[in-house]
C-alpha cells in the first residue's frame, strides 16, 4: 500500500503505559518523508494499574497527566503554549490476542494487484468478532501463487489463485474502552494503537535482522513478550505473564524487605548469573518494619540475592522456549535474539538468555530516531520510540486505512466493470 506521511512541522506524541512506568515522547516531523526530532520527554511511575489491569481510573489518569505534562514542559519552546492533542498509544502484550489467518483469492489468470491484497486484508478483518475484539494489526506475509510455494512480492505476477497468510493482533473492546477513556479524560486524542512488542521491534531491529529473521524479547515489569520477524515483517508474537516486578517481589520475600528496598537492591547489586566473587561481597538489606533512623540492617552475601534472581529469569526464558518450540514444529527459527525492555538491563542477562535458549543474543535499544536524549535512549524506551516510528512510517497498516482502501478499491473495480460493459 502507498505510505502516508505527515506534513513537515506537525507534532505527534507517543504514550507508553506500562505496569512500572509511563513514558511520553513528543516529536516533530522535520520533513515530508516521516523523519522526526524529539522535542519533549516525560516519564513517571505508573499508578492505577495492577497485574496488567486498570485498578483505579483516577490514579491512572493522574499519572498519565503528570507524564504528559513533563514532556510538554520540555517541549514548551517548540509548542509555544499549544496543548498536546494527538497521541499514539501502546497496547500491552498481555492484553492482546494474535492469530494467523489464511485468505484465498481467485485471480482467474490475472496479474496480482494491490487491490487483491486490500481485499484479502478486508476478509481477515471481517473474520474478527468485532462485538468483542478490535483489530490492532493485520500484517500480510507468506504469499503463495497457485500452491507452488511462497513468493516475496506477488504484485504484478500472473496466477490462478493467491493464498495469503495474515497475522492479526486484536484486543478486547472493554480493555481498550477503559484505557482510551482514561487518556481522553486528559484531553488527549488517541489517533493510533500499536502493540508494544511490534513497536519495540520497529525501534530496535536493523533491516537485515528483520529480513533474514530474528526473535525480539521485550522484558517489561509485568510481562515478557516476544515476537518473530522474518522476510521484512512480524510473523508471530507471544508473551509470558512474568516480568521484572516479579523478580522484585521474589527479592522482597526472600530477603524480608520492602518492595521499594527490593527494587533498589536489584538495581544496585542485582545480576543474572552468579560469579565466584559474589560470596565474598556483602550487601545491606534494611529490615522490614524498621524505620530508616534505626539503621538496623541485615548483611547478606550478594550470591544470595543473585540466587533469588536467576531462577526467576531462567523460568521466563524457559517459558519462552516452550512457545518457540511449539511454533518451530512447522518452521525453522532464527538463531538470533535481540533483548530489550527495562527489565533486560540487569548485568549478565545476555549470557543467561544465550545459555537457556542456545542462540546468539544482543541487547537492543532505540536506533532509528537520531536525536533521542541520552536519558531516553536505553532499552526501557524502545516501545515509546517505536510508537513514533509506527505512526511516521506505517500508517498504511492501520485497520482504518485498510478498510478505507479496500472499500475504495471495491467501488473503483465496480466502476471499471460497468465502463467495460457499457462502453
Amino acid at each position: 500500500m502507498t505510505k502516508v506521511y505527515n506534513p513537515k512541522g506537525s507534532i505527534i506524541a507517543a504514550l507508553d503505559i506500562g505496569m512500572h512506568k509511563n513514558v511520553c515522547l513528543i516529536a516533530r516531523f522535520i520533513d515530508d518523508n516521516g523523519n522526526l526530532e524529539i522535542i519533549g520527554v516525560g516519564h513517571q511511575s505508573t499508578k492505577g494499574i495492577k497485574s496488567g489491569l486498570i485498578s483505579s481510573m483516577g490514579d491512572l489518569e493522574q499519572s498519565v497527566r503528570q507524564t504528559v505534562h513533563a514532556a510538554e514542559n520540555m517541549a514548551a519552546n517548540v509548542m509555544k503554549g499549544y496543548p498536546l492533542r494527538d497521541v499514539i498509544l501502546n497496547v500491552s502484550d498481555n492484553q492482546i490476542l494474535s492469530d494467523n489467518i489464511l485468505v484465498q483469492l481467485e485471480l482467474s489468470d490475472a496479474a496480482v494487484e494491490q487491490n487483491d491484497i486490500n481485499k484479502a486484508l478486508l476478509k481477515a478483518y471481517q473474520q474478527i468478532d468485532q462485538s468483542k475484539h478490535q483489530l490492532i494489526h493485520s500484517i500480510p506475509y507468506g504469499y503463495n501463487l497457485d500452491g507452488k510455494g511462497e513468493v516475496a512480492q506477488p504484485i504484478g505476477m500472473v496466477a490462478e489463485t493467491l493464498d495469503l497468510n495474515i497475522h492479526t493482533i486484536t484486543a478486547e473492546n472493554k480493555y481498550l474502552s477503559n484505557i482510551i477513556g482514561c487518556i481522553e479524560k486528559s484531553h488527549l486524542d488517541v489517533v493510533a494503537l500499536c502493540s508494544s512488542t511490534y513497536a519495540s521491534g520497529l525501534s530496535c531491529l536493523v533491516e537485515d535482522e528483520v529480513d533474514l529473521g530474528c526473535i525480539l524479547i521485550d522484558m517489561g515489569a509485568g510481562s515478557t513478550s516476544f515476537s518473530i520477524f522474518e522476510s521484512g515483517t512480524m510473523i508471530f508474537r507471544g508473551s509470558v505473564p512474568i516480568g521484572g516486578s516479579h523478580v522484585t517481589s521474589d527479592i522482597a520475600k526472600g530477603l524480608n524487605c520492602s518492595a521499594q528496598d527490593a527494587e533498589r537492591i536489584k538495581t544496585l547489586y542485582g545480576s543474572s548469573i552468579v560469579t565466584t566473587h559474589d560470596d565474598a561481597e556483602l550487601i545491606d538489606v534494611p529490615q522490614l518494619g524498621e524505620s530508616e533512623a534505626s539503621n538496623k540492617v541485615n548483611h547478606v552475601p550478594r550470591s544470595l540475592l543473585i540466587g533469588i534472581i536467576q531462577p526467576r529469569l531462567e523460568e521466563i526464558f524457559e517459558m519462552i522456549r516452550e512457545q518457540l518450540d511449539q511454533f518451530s514444529q512447522n518452521k525453522s527459527l532464527s538463531r538470533r535474539i535481540i533483548l530489550t525492555g527495562g527489565a533486560s538491563q540487569l548485568p549478565g542477562m545476555r549470557d543467561l538468555c544465550q545459555m537457556v535458549l542456545d542462540k546468539q543474543v544482543r541487547l537492543g535499544r532505540p536506533i532509528h530516531i537520531n536525536n533521542l536524549p541520552d536519558a531516553a535512549s536505553g532499552p526501557a524506551f524502545s516501545t515509546a520510540a517505536g510508537l513514533l516510528l509506527y505512526y511516521a512510517h506505517h500508517q498504511h497498516e492501520m485497520p482504518s486505512e485498510i478498510v478505507e482502501n479496500a472499500v475504495k478499491d471495491t467501488v473503483w473495480i465496480r466502476f471499471k466493470n460497468w465502463w467495460k460493459e457499457n462502453w
